[in-house]
């Protein structure tokens, strides 16, 4: 066996003894579908924009058609976007191991690629809700306005269905994939640099709380310290060969 497939082994063999799994995944996932981070983004046209102005209650406030029409500026790119191998090699995981998938992701890729109850710490971009009283509303990408629509319920403006700068993740999801975590026999820790909490929390929890920790990334990342085992390199290569080693 070669050096480089030590770890990989190592890890596969985790997996195959691990009862209750979590999966944590992050912007790194949905790079490799060509979706850029939410700063990538902001690019051209919107490169003259301060992202609290796009993605904070406060801007959304001072300008909602500009807010609106920036996330369905995203919405019609990732409309364009396909899963990746990491993506369906999740999905694959998920059919043959007990798996809970949290991701930091807006993009749906997981769903897209066949993951089921997929939790959402960070919202969806194909969801809304108002901005008074959170009622949800779908709304299709072909029939989407240039400005933000009255909510049918209670006439407040809706808004993308997100989480922005200074709010809060939703409770009841935050809450569900804590207790996933705390139950965890192993924690799989994909594309996420360990930065932005309260995610990056989840894995040191994990780790906390006894289970098997492994980072897949292409970099070492602040949580690379806390990991028992860290896999370095993409995704779409580590994954599938992750899963079909099980």
């Amino acid at each position: 066996m070669r050096a480089a497939d030590e770890p990989l082994a190592a890890a596969a063999q985790a997996i195959q003894h691990a009862r209750r799994l979590v999966v944590l995944t992050g912007a790194g996932v949905s790079r490799e579908s060509g979706i850029p981070t939410f700063r990538d983004a902001l690019e051209g046209l919107w490169a003259q924009y301060d992202p609290q102005q796009l993605a904070s209650p406060a801007g959304f406030r001072r300008d909602p058609t500009l807010v609106w029409q920036w996330y369905a500026a995203r919405r019609r790119a990732v409309a364009a976007a396909q899963p990746n191998a990491a993506h369906i090699a999740l999905a694959r995981l998920g059919a043959v191991k007990a798996t809970t998938l949290i991701t930091q992701n807006v993009d749906g890729l997981h769903e897209a690629a066949g993951s089921t109850a997929v939790l959402h710490l960070h919202g969806a971009l194909d969801r809304y809700k108002c901005v008074d009283r959170g009622h949800g509303h779908d709304i299709a990408l072909e029939t989407l306005p240039d400005a933000p629509p009255p909510c049918s319920v209670c006439g407040a403006l809706l808004r993308p269905d997100v989480v922005w700068f200074g709010e809060m993740l939703p409770p009841e999801i935050l809450s569900r994939a804590i207790a996933a975590t705390e139950q965890a026999d192993l924690m799989l820790v994909v594309g996420t640099s360990g930065l932005v909490h309260p995610a990056a929390s989840l894995p040191l929890l994990a780790a906390q709380c006894g289970a098997v920790t492994i980072e897949v990334n292409p970099e070492a990342t602040a949580l690379t310290p806390h990991m028992t085992l860290s896999l370095r390199g993409a995704a779409g290569a580590l994954l599938p060969a992750l899963v079909d080693s099980l």
